[in-house]
């Protein structure tokens, strides 16, 4: 009889910027290893969803887990974080949490039905590290998956376990373990400078941290070249092995492949401009940003005279899948621009990848969510920065140090309001011939290419981790 087949079990959180990291780790373990049996557990909604995008040969088996928002006072249907407000989030991390005890029953089956040598690995979203108590109890191996970059998800622990904004007066303030890193108060988002240790918010995510120092070993969604400082800022403080392990850019788990009528424009746009002419204006799924905001920007993009393609939402205060009005944009907006073939105004979804890995985009103007990042990097676009919440300030920060962008804003507060001439000077900036913008495009270059050897199967750094995590589970 032949080795019994190992089972890895991934439980992403049900947001789109952890999916799509969860999805891609799938694509490359079963790249890898395509005997393994790898399980994805999630709501039924993003089951469903998940399901009617997945190729042929993924090599992907889903399971269903229920769940009952409106027990927990969430909506009906709410099973992402799309469907909800930034303010209901923690209720909604607390009701995938209710989920202990249908997964624990999932694992159970399992491993009663298993070979007693067949391995079995629970890979968790750090949202999710309350599974580790499920794998001690089944005596099964357990590995975190951070898909915040290294030293966002630093920052972010360091923040939630110390506040240490209400410990100085100091703006910018120290971190309690990492006294080097220092970070403003603008960085840090209201509802995080709101917590004092005993809300909610600061108590799920302590609780969250406590299990999973824990786990086995923690994979983290970031190239071991880009990040010393924040891998070393979390081997300091997390004491067992940590594996730097970028997931391939795959397509898996979006919208079908086939093009509609906006996509088809949207590259038409694209083969009509100059190479590295077109700024891409995205700030991720489900963020946006103030009224006042989004007419700065529009005036700023108009006065810089560059080629752009915005995917745009209404501001924050009205619903973000409701139709989108003119009034939010300068008077004429829309009408001017068209007739200069100048920008194209994207509503819902748009392709990024596709987007970002055409000659003829030159820069991405990016809420900096870390997906949107490394996507950047993959295809050596340069970022125009402008952060809106939680760890995306630190990713901004990243991106500034990395020399591959600059900050035109940060946050969406009215102080944070980026005037129409510095839109048009960070863009001439960047997207221009002088020395600083040519400086920045190399880098974004070199990144690319750091960025794929990493995967070179002869001692690439991604590639070394995810043999390592092969190691942990014996196969």
């Amino acid at each position: 009889m032949g080795k019994p087949q190992a089972h890895v079990v991934l439980f992403p959180l049900p947001a789109q910027g952890h999916m799509s990291p969860f999805l891609s780790l799938a694509t490359r373990l079963h790249h890898y290893r395509p005997g393994l049996t790898i399980t994805l557990v999630s709501t039924p909604h993003n089951i469903n969803s998940i399901r009617s995008s997945l190729p042929p040969d993924s090599g992907l088996n889903l399971h269903s887990l229920p769940v009952y928002p409106v027990d927990h006072g969430l909506p009906a249907g709410a099973e992402s974080t799309a469907d909800l407000p930034v303010e209901l989030y923690i209720i909604f991390f607390k009701a995938i949490e209710s989920l202990h005890s249908a997964f624990d029953e999932f694992i159970s089956s399992h491993v009663s039905n298993a070979s007693n040598s067949a391995p079995l690995c629970i890979v968790s979203d750090y949202f999710c590290s309350w599974t580790v108590d499920i794998a001690r109890k089944h005596k099964v191996i357990h590995a975190t998956f951070i898909t915040l970059s290294a030293f966002g998800g630093a920052v972010f622990f360091s923040l939630w376990l110390n506040h240490p904004h209400k410990l100085t007066e100091r703006d910018p303030f120290p971190l309690p373990e990492y006294p080097e890193v220092l970070i403003h108060r603008s960085q840090v988002s209201q509802y995080m400078l709101a917590s004092d240790g005993t809300d909610e918010g600061s108590q799920f995510f302590q609780r969250q941290l406590m299990f999973m120092n824990n786990t086995n070993a923690v994979m983290v969604n970031t190239v071991e070249e880009f990040e010393p400082l924040g891998l070393s800022m979390l081997r300091k403080t997390l004491k067992f092995p940590i594996w730097p392990i970028s997931p391939p850019l795959a397509p898996v788990g979006q919208p079908s492949s086939s093009k509609s009528d906006e996509e088809t424009e949207i590259m038409t746009f694209l083969d009509s401009r100059p190479p590295a002419s077109v700024l891409y204006i995205s700030f991720g799924s489900q963020y946006t940003i103030q009224p006042g905001q989004m007419m700065q920007l529009a005036q700023g993009l108009e006065g810089s005279g560059c080629a752009f393609i915005w995917v745009i939402r209404p501001p924050i205060g009205f619903d973000p899948k409701g139709e989108f009005k003119d009034v939010w944009l300068p008077h004429g907006f829309k009408h001017r621009i068209k007739p200069k073939h100048m920008g194209l105004l994207v509503h819902g979804w748009a392709p990024q990848l596709k987007i970002l890995s055409h000659i003829s985009t030159g820069a991405f103007l990016s809420h900096c969510g870390w997906n949107s990042i490394l996507e950047s990097m993959f295809y050596g676009v340069p970022i125009i920065a402008w952060p809106v919440c939680g760890e995306q300030f630190y990713n901004s920060m990243m991106v500034v140090e990395l020399g591959m962008g600059i900050e035109l804003a940060r946050g969406v507060m009215d102080s944070s309001m980026p005037v129409k001439e510095k839109v048009e000077e960070v863009v001439e900036l960047v997207m221009g011939s002088n020395a600083k913008g040519l400086e920045i495009r190399e880098r974004a270059k070199e990144c690319r290419d750091v960025m794929k050897k990493a995967w070179n199967e002869e001692g690439g750094s991604s590639m070394k981790s995810l043999l390592e995590f092969f190691k942990l589970i014996n196969i």
